[in-house]
């Protein structure tokens, strides 16, 4: 088994493996259904993967803040700026403000997010 990964197929290949294992797993009904010899080596590719996208490709998860949910939403509503103003009933400028960090969102704003995008309140309310 590979002990680094160094090139950017080998990180390829890897994940083809990893995908491959979730695929037998979601087929076999969950994880249980991996023999002992397929969970560890799973778990070892899991490991590379990860430490190669740490030192190579620096891939980090975004901080959980309010504007990174709102935006994470419109990517998945796959809707602009301009909708989710309208949407939140609010101006285009004070969205983008408060998306930019230039602005602290308001308690219209947070009831509207709550709202019209389901993002849960106790979230919303830590984050401010």
């Amino acid at each position: 088994m590979i002990d680094k990964i160094r090139t950017q197929k080998q990180y390829e290949q890897v994940m083809a493996m990893i995908e491959s294992y979730i695929a037998k797993a979601t087929d076999g009904g969950g994880f249980a259904s991996l023999s002992k010899k397929e969970t560890d080596e799973l778990h070892k590719l899991s490991l590379l993967a990860e430490k190669y996208e740490d030192d190579v490709l620096q891939i980090m998860p975004l901080p959980i803040t309010i504007e990174n949910v709102v935006m994470q939403k419109m990517q998945d509503m796959d809707i602009t700026q301009i909708k989710l103003a309208e949407m939140l009933k609010i101006g285009t400028a004070k969205l983008s403000q408060i998306l930019n960090g230039k602005r602290k969102p308001d308690v219209q704003f947070l009831k509207a997010v709550h709202e019209k995008l389901n993002v849960d309140g106790n979230l919303l309310l830590e984050k401010v």
